[in-house]
């Protein structure tokens, strides 16, 4: 029997142990002391306390996670998105354990990882990128005006280990560059070991666009379609959608094999994610990273594919062929949205607000609404890890449409005694720039203020 250890929490673990119900693999949990009470470590076959509150001292505790699933007699590993999901040294520790990693190689991991690395391979797979610097290290900063001054203003400074917008500040002026780019590097030293950086120009009417892959490790990829990730609040985003809205056909087929064309440079295995930055008033693209696991935003492609990303992810695995289950061109229909709740406080800069949820009300799931959650009524949500109470995805057969549905589904909710973003979100849906799908990556930047009332 196939028993499935979820190295991470939250939604996510919830999701995965879904799926892992649904097909008969068995599922072990793991969970801080904070997460003692969590939905995942109840929803689990079984549980096991892996360590403090702090993600140092649990969730990123590999050596632990290892013996835990040892211990349980899980034979696969199922890392989920963020927390150790593209730590190559992790995905190691767990091959060399005897044990199934759902993922990609740990070198594929390691290449894509490494955002400077990263360019280098889709400069060679033939997929355009922006004007950059090379990696420079923390003590080589006095360089940077060597290299600001070969690309154009403004620029994006970047942790080359970051991640889901983590490790990255925008710059307009020579003149706060070396600041910027210390405060990047002192970030990235502390959240990832290595306080290395590079510049990238920035373009301001950028969309950011990605493209859903499935790669079978022989050098073949499928993908599954596109979605818009444009709404962002610090480069982490609030607000996506499948299919994106509003790209010309040619654009949006260039970016799907320029997508297939990176991954298959690699042979890679799985479920990835290649993004790209869409200048807004030409459409042309630009490589900007590749994540290489699960997203936060899948259920939009499942919703439009009626395909189930984890199950594929499992039965590439376990040494299924995926490959049957999945069309190539795909058939895609309807359209689908997904919204981040937040416990924050949008009008003081989304700083997280962490309380005991008195009372919390989500939308009924119906087969134009879903909802991924990892709390309910009466949990807490603590200030050890990200804030995100739960994702409401809406489909409808139109883009109208799954915006009517996902108003509804807002209206629905209620939150008692913890601050959140379900006002900004309600308003962000019936705002006319996002009903035209006229929003960027500077949209909630520049429209913040208006969109909550201040």
């Amino acid at each position: 029997m196939n028993k499935v250890l979820i190295a991470n929490r939250g939604e996510i673990a919830c999701r995965i142990i879904r799926t892992c119900k649904n097909i008969g693999f068995a599922t072990v949990a793991v969970y801080s002391e904070a997460d003692k009470n969590s939905q995942h470590a109840l929803l689990a076959d079984e549980a096991h306390l892996i360590g403090a509150p702090p993600v140092r001292e649990s969730y990123l505790n590999s050596k632990k996670i290892i013996e835990i699933a040892e211990k349980s007699n899980a034979n696969i590993v199922h890392p989920g998105y963020g927390l150790l999901a593209e730590n190559a040294d992790f995905a190691s520790l767990v091959e060399a354990a005897g044990l199934i990693w759902v993922g990609p190689s740990p070198s594929t991991i390691s290449a894509m990882g490494d955002k400077g690395k990263a360019r280098k391979i889709a400069h060679q797979a033939n997929v355009p990128i922006l004007p950059g610097s090379p990696a420079i290290s923390s003590s080589s900063l006095d360089s940077l005006s060597t290299f600001s001054k070969q690309i154009e203003f403004p620029l994006l400074v970047k942790a080359t280990g970051g991640g889901g917008g983590i490790g990255m500040r925008s710059v307009r002026e020579e003149a706060k560059l070396f600041e910027t780019a210390k405060t990047v590097s002192e970030l990235a030293e502390r959240l990832f070991g290595d306080g290395s950086i590079f510049l990238e120009h920035r373009v301001d009417d950028a969309r950011h666009i990605e493209i859903q892959i499935f790669g079978l490790g022989d050098g073949r990829v499928f993908h599954l379609g596109d979605r818009e990730c444009s709404i962002q609040r610090r480069f982490q985003k609030v607000v996506e959608e499948a299919p994106a809205p509003r790209i010309p056909a040619n654009i949006r087929s260039k970016m799907a094999d320029s997508a297939c064309r990176l991954a298959a440079s690699q042979k890679y295995s799985g479920a990835g994610t290649v993004e790209f930055i869409l200048n807004a008033k030409n459409n042309l693209f630009y490589f900007l990273e590749m994540n290489t696991r699960i997203q936060v935003e899948h259920p939009t492609t499942e919703m439009i594919s009626k395909q189930d990303i984890v199950y594929l992810q499992l039965m590439q695995a376990i040494g299924e062929k995926p490959e049957n289950l999945i069309d190539d061109p795909p058939f895609l229909s309807g359209h689908s949205i997904e919204c981040r709740l937040y416990a924050e406080k949008p009008e003081k800069n989304f700083i997280p607000s962490p309380g005991h949820l008195k009372l919390l009300r989500l939308p009924r799931q119906s087969d134009a609404i879903r909802v991924e959650a990892s709390y309910i009524e009466g949990d807490t949500i603590t200030p050890f890890y990200d804030p995100m109470i739960a994702k409401i995805i809406s489909f409808g057969e139109d883009r109208n449409c799954a915006i009517q549905n996902m108003v509804l589904a807002l209206e629905q909710c209620q939150l008692e005694d913890i601050a959140s973003n379900l006002s900004l979100l309600k308003a962000i849906l019936r705002d006319p720039a996002f009903e035209r799908a006229q929003t960027n990556t500077n949209y909630l930047e520049k429209n913040i203020a208006t969109l909550i009332g201040l």
